[in-house]
């Protein structure tokens, strides 16, 4: 059975952006019969910095999605992250995605989980994989049995994050898909002077240790030059190296 695949630059930035990505993502898909889906914020609530690039909020950011779909076909993940966004985002994509700060929060994930559509649950890095039994009860008692988990680190000491591999069995007990953020667990939190840093060299190995821990999924933020990217640049892949990524997975 293929991974889920989830890809895309971290916010919106523009549409030549998205749709270099999105291009590069179906010529992935044909190549090795996959069905990656297509990732990126129409805003980013929770910058470092009140000065940082958040996107072009809800209205544009939807309609620059929806132009994604309808131009290429792909299937498509953003987050939200008020309980408003749950219905209008839901008649967009395919999944909506909860951040990881707020996966305990009740509204959001009730209102997620009325629309029908998938519910990917980033695991806090405050949190156990044995602690995302309750965000996933929440969301199947509103009535959607479409939840996926996320591991994505934890916070063990000042601006780092560490990976246990375990969460990914743990969270396994409460749901089939449980996706390893591959980018984000390499984040080095606001060690930037005001931003966040990271070190992407270690996104390969990230998914590789994921793959043996029994990861049934793969979160990727790419963009096609991260050292400009507005948002996440650090952490992200860049475009052009992340097919070998890819099919590291598939082999």
């Amino acid at each position: 059975m293929k991974p889920v695949i989830i890809a895309g630059p971290c916010v919106i930035e523009s549409q030549d952006c998205l749709n270099e990505v999105a291009e590069e993502l179906v010529r992935l898909n044909k190549k090795y019969d996959l069905s990656i889906i297509f990732k990126s914020s129409f805003d980013k609530a929770n910058r470092t910095s009140i000065k940082s690039f958040r996107g072009p909020g809800l209205e544009k950011g939807l309609t620059m999605l929806n132009d994604i779909r309808e131009k290429y076909g792909l299937k498509l993940l953003t987050d939200i992250h008020e309980s408003y966004q749950a219905a209008p985002a839901g008649e967009v994509v395919d999944v909506l995605q909860i951040p990881a700060f707020l996966c305990r929060q009740t509204d959001l994930l009730v209102a997620a989980a009325r629309t029908g559509k998938v519910v990917n649950i980033k695991k806090a890095q405050f949190l156990s994989g044995q602690d995302m039994e309750y965000p996933v009860q929440k969301v199947r008692e509103s009535g959607n049995d479409k939840v996926w988990l996320t591991e994505r680190g934890n916070m063990y000491g000042y601006n780092n994050l560490a990976v246990d591999f375990r969460n990914i069995a743990d969270m396994k007990k409460f749901t089939d898909t449980v996706i390893m953020d591959c980018t984000h667990s390499v984040q080095r939190p606001g060690a930037a002077g005001g931003k966040t840093g990271g070190n992407r060299e270690f996104v390969p190995a990230m998914a590789l240790a994921a793959k043996a821990f029994g990861a049934t999924g793969y979160f990727f933020e790419i963009h096609p030059n991260p050292e400009v990217a507005k948002s996440d640049g650090p952490n992200m892949l860049a475009l052009k190296d992340f097919e070998k990524v890819v099919k590291s997975l598939l082999d």
